[in-house]
């Protein structure tokens, strides 16, 4: 049950960019550390990383900080969202010189209407996947702009086998939540892919190599290098 593919709804801009997604995006960053240690893919000084549907910039702030040396990329493709990362940047200016944050939508980067002048070492994605009523668009903008021999990271929350778990799973995780969350959270479950699809998904796009893994009761896990 696909949801719309852009947050574009400056009341719903703001309550993701107010919302804490802080335990989540601490795990999210700490299971990608282990997967490049683990590979020695540590990103080298000079190297880009790019977010795709980067949002507000949660996670672009916590890989800039982490890694500082590098340029961070942030795209988006609903403006109202990156005003909220724009502003989030300027109060944290030291911090983030190496970050950047641009607007487009995955059709103009496979259509190559968009000069990065550079390879990304990293591509990584969070919560993006399931907004997407053509999937095929992310692996095809994966492979474009992943440099030889890059590692690729995307998260995403995974369907449940039923409505029944789907609400169980959003009392569970999103009882105190805003009620815009509540009520998107739930959209964005029955809207998720299983293991089975992202991996079909994968085989069309010729990257089957590509490890996919069930994280946790509702997240799933896509990862390797090109």
């Amino acid at each position: 049950m696909p949801e719309p593919e852009l947050m574009d709804d400056p009341l719903q801009a703001k309550a993701y960019a107010e919302a804490d997604f802080s335990c989540g995006d601490e795990a999210l960053i700490n299971r990608l550390q282990e997967y490049l240690i683990s590979l020695c893919k540590i990103p080298s000084p000079g190297s880009m990383i790019v977010d795709l549907g980067c949002g507000p910039g949660n996670i672009c702030e916590r890989l800039q900080c982490l890694w500082s040396d590098v340029m961070v990329l942030g795209i988006d493709g609903s403006q109202a969202m990156l005003d909220h990362a724009l502003q989030r940047q300027k109060a944290m200016a030291a911090e983030l010189k190496g970050l950047t944050y641009r607007c487009s939508n995955l059709s103009s980067l496979v259509n190559q209407c968009v000069d990065l002048k550079c390879s990304a070492a990293l591509v990584i994605s969070n919560s993006l996947l399931h907004h997407l009523h053509d999937p095929n668009l992310l692996w095809q903008v994966t492979k474009y702009l992943a440099a030889p021999g890059a590692f690729v990271f995307h998260r995403d929350l995974r369907r449940p086998l039923s409505t029944k778990q789907a609400i169980a799973l959003q009392q569970k995780h999103m009882q105190e939540a805003p009620s815009i969350l509540i009520r998107d959270y739930l959209a964005s479950l029955h809207a998720a892919f299983t293991v089975e699809e992202v991996q079909s998904q994968l085989g069309h796009a010729g990257l089957d190599h590509l490890h996919v893994i069930e994280v946790e009761d509702r997240y799933l896990d896509v990862f390797g290098t090109i």
